[in-house]
């Protein structure tokens, strides 16, 4: 193989003190072995990933003042190498470890998020718009953006999510997390979003959804009792999903729910990629007065089983007829099956608790298991 022709490598430059051991909350300064702690899940995962994926693992950590009177040497390796024998011990060892000693004040270009110490990564050898900076801090998503490389900020969803959009570093921010299982799992099979605008002479809809999300939504259907309970699907499945639509609501409501139902289905598709690892099925609910099940199962196969009745023309500004078109729709578009049982007699009680059911049966089945990333199928194809 020619070295034109020779794949360039790829790497992890993952943080230390916040994403690999927990960074002391007061003097940040790990000097000690009592203030040692491994972030929950951390070696299970990073395990996993040095073993089954292909990228080299750099570690790039600022020691403010290593070496110093402040910082002495001595009582920073005890920690540092229990960091590194424990890792060692499950199979996790580092290509390289990149440590800048310099003070905050300094403005060292070797300092994160300066690239002075990563030269030989930016030689072209190196595949950066592949490679991931993993951190807790801001600085380690500026270092991505200075590398050309994609970053998983290492922090709670709710307010790292802030974090990035108020930096202006959305578009180089891969994953916002706090979990090492979710790292691995997006290293592993990629991101499960997925975006579809579908435009006729009755409807404009435009949906995007991220199985792996957290329950965000933001719905605006024309129908107050339909956004209603598509937000219950996002709500209680996990999913981010967010649903636009401009329909012919002068006419009736037949198309706007009809349309969506299949723009929905067909997002829900295309997220799922391949199906690798996921459970395939799922169930559930009970509400109030009512027994709501629905059982589901992405096979590659749509089919719909409606066991329930209404005996109101509407609720709220919805047609009750329409329910059991919508979920024909979504199960034809999406290529599942879908069988929903519901008795009661409270009415917005039942339908709500069938849609409820059925954000907590997709949430079960779109489950990813990146130890078991095999196609839940003995056909070979789903």
């Amino acid at each position: 193989m020619t070295t034109e022709n020779k794949p360039r490598k790829t790497a992890l430059f993952i943080d230390r003190d916040g994403t690999l051991v927990v960074e002391p909350p007061t003097d940040y300064q790990l000097d000690s072995l009592d203030k040692f702690k491994f972030i929950p899940g951390m070696i299970r995962n990073l395990a996993f990933i040095a073993s089954s994926l292909d990228y080299e693992l750099v570690m790039v950590s600022n020691q403010d003042g290593l070496g110093t009177e402040s910082f002495p040497l001595e009582t920073f390796l005890p920690p540092h190498r229990l960091l590194l024998d424990t890792l060692a011990g499950e199979g996790i060892k580092f290509d390289d470890i990149i440590i800048d000693t310099s003070f905050p004040h300094e403005n060292k270009p070797t300092r994160k998020p300066g690239t002075a110490l990563l030269g030989k990564y930016m030689t072209g050898e190196y595949d950066l718009a592949a490679s991931f900076v993993i951190g807790d801090r801001l600085t380690d998503v500026m270092l991505a953006r200075n590398l050309g490389a994609k970053a998983i900020y290492f922090a709670s969803p709710e307010q790292g999510l802030k974090d990035v959009a108020q930096a202006g570093l959305d578009d180089i921010t891969v994953l916002v997390t706090d979990d090492w299982n979710r790292i691995a799992d997006f290293l592993r099979g990629g991101s499960r979003t997925a975006r579809i605008h579908r435009k006729t002479s009755e409807t404009d809809i435009d949906i995007s959804i991220d199985l792996d999300g957290n329950g965000h939504h933001d719905i605006d259907t024309g129908i107050g009792f339909f956004d209603h309970m598509l937000s219950q699907i996002a709500r209680h499945s996990g999913i981010d999903i967010s649903i636009k639509v401009k329909g012919d609501l002068w006419v009736d409501e037949h198309h706007t729910v009809e349309d969506t139902a299949i723009t929905l289905g067909e997002t829900l598709k295309k997220a799922l990629g391949d199906k690798r690892g996921i459970e395939r099925y799922g169930f559930v609910l009970p509400m109030d007065d009512c027994n709501c099940t629905v059982a589901i199962d992405f096979g590659g196969r749509p089919w719909l089983l409606w066991d329930t009745e209404f005996h109101r023309e509407k609720i709220g500004d919805m047609p009750t007829e329409m329910f059991k078109h919508f979920f024909k729709s979504l199960s034809d578009a999406a290529a599942m099956n879908l069988y929903i049982s519901a008795h009661g007699e409270n009415e917005h009680h039942k339908i709500e608790g069938i849609f409820k059911a059925l954000a907590r049966a997709i949430r079960a089945a779109i489950r990813r298991d990146v130890f078991h990333y095999l196609l839940p199928s003995t056909k070979g194809t789903l």
